[in-house]
């Protein structure tokens, strides 16, 4: 999403299979940078993310890792070398990455994870460009979810986000985990097998991570 000081509002997103979060995430920041090189730009000009791998690889890794000949510090090889080596390519004097807490009711960031999520269905969402006044749509084609309380707002993101981790079959940490079910940590530790959240299975993997899977129609009879 790239907001321009007239008003004017551009909205973008696509979709790969066989991806990840964070590869997504640098996706849209190179494309994001090959945007607004082409327009002028007023000092402070800043990206928003909600992703600290790419803003601490951004402007604290990347050097290192080159100069390394692309090994981290533990000598194995830097993985998403191909994007790095394109947002390296593609950065800008002046322009600078600033994070943003996801799921924390920001609106931009509900807006570009509501975008991404519909791409990862499959789906076609519709994309804003041009000017957009706020007054600019009726009454009758507002959101219904525009006039739901805060609360419910945010349960829809994190199930949003529930499907889209579903979709794309990542792996989740403990930590991220407890995070979106709202559980602790230390009760999550307890379970061995899988279980039920909402939707979704909740399953464990070898490597220590968890995965979702979406129930099919015959477990909601």
């Amino acid at each position: 999403m790239l907001h321009f000081d007239d008003g004017r509002v551009e909205e973008g997103g696509g979709f790969s299979e066989k991806t990840t979060n964070n590869r997504m995430e640098m996706q849209a920041a190179l494309e994001l940078l090959k945007r607004i090189a082409l327009e002028p730009r007023r000092s402070g000009f800043t990206i928003r993310t909600d992703s600290k791998y790419l803003i601490q690889g951004f402007s604290q890794w990347l050097k290192g890792w080159k100069r390394k000949g692309w090994k981290k510090a533990d000598g194995k090889p830097v993985l998403n070398r191909d994007l790095w080596e394109a947002l390296d390519q593609a950065r800008l004097p002046g322009v600078a990455f600033t994070h943003v807490k996801g799921h924390s009711g920001d609106a931009d960031n509900e807006r570009v994870d509501a975008i991404a999520v519909a791409f990862s269905r499959g789906e076609r969402p519709v994309l804003t460009s041009g000017f957009q006044p706020p007054a600019s749509r009726p009454p009758d084609a507002a959101d219904p979810m525009d006039f739901a309380p805060p609360r419910l707002n945010r349960l829809l993101t994190r199930l949003e986000t529930a499907d889209r981790w579903a979709a794309g079959g990542y792996g989740l940490t403990m930590a991220e985990l407890a995070q979106l079910v709202e559980m602790p940590e230390a009760e999550l530790s307890q379970r061995q097998q899988p279980w039920l959240w909402r939707d979704w299975q909740v399953l464990p993997c070898l490597d220590g991570c968890w995965r979702l899977r979406r129930k099919s129609l015959d477990q909601h009879r």
